[in-house]
């Protein structure tokens, strides 16, 4: 995983289920998907919160725990939604970051969210690997974790 990919509010764009549609390419095999290279790639600093932050939206601070609001509200929402739907809690994830680096985060996530069958990511938003799942999305378009 890449640095360039954990978003300023410590979600990991590298688990999305645009960003792995685009690496896997899965608009050829069939599922047709936006694709995208994550947030700060973009040049969209934080795509959740950067409309409610100024210091995000200018791209003055690299993380949202850098601010003295941290955590926010709107961080707050967003943190409770993540951590329900898709598995993953994104002020954990800057909570991490801030206590232990960067380098150190990205090694957790990469051994968190690989593939047992191929080595792949898992996708947070389904529970899925992209790489050898992909029947189960293209049978399923709205699968989410754990759906028979």
């Amino acid at each position: 995983m890449k640095e360039e990919l954990i978003a300023p509010c410590g979600i990991n764009c590298a688990l999305c289920i645009n960003y792995l549609a685009m690496k896997n390419d899965l608009n050829k095999k069939g599922f047709h998907k936006t694709y995208c290279e994550g947030c700060l790639p973009r040049g969209k600093n934080c795509t959740f919160m950067k409309k409610q932050c100024n210091l995000l939206g200018e791209g003055l601070i690299r993380f949202c725990y850098e601010c003295a609001n941290y955590p926010c509200d709107k961080l707050k929402r967003l943190n409770k939604r993540y951590s329900t739907k898709y598995h993953e809690s994104n002020i954990d994830n800057l909570n991490f970051i801030k206590q232990n680096g960067i380098e150190e985060f990205l090694e957790k996530q990469e051994q968190e969210w690989r593939c047992d069958k191929c080595g792949g990511v898992i996708c947070c938003h389904n529970g899925l690997c992209l790489n050898c799942e992909t029947d189960v999305l293209i049978k399923n378009k709205k699968y989410r974790w754990g759906e028979e």
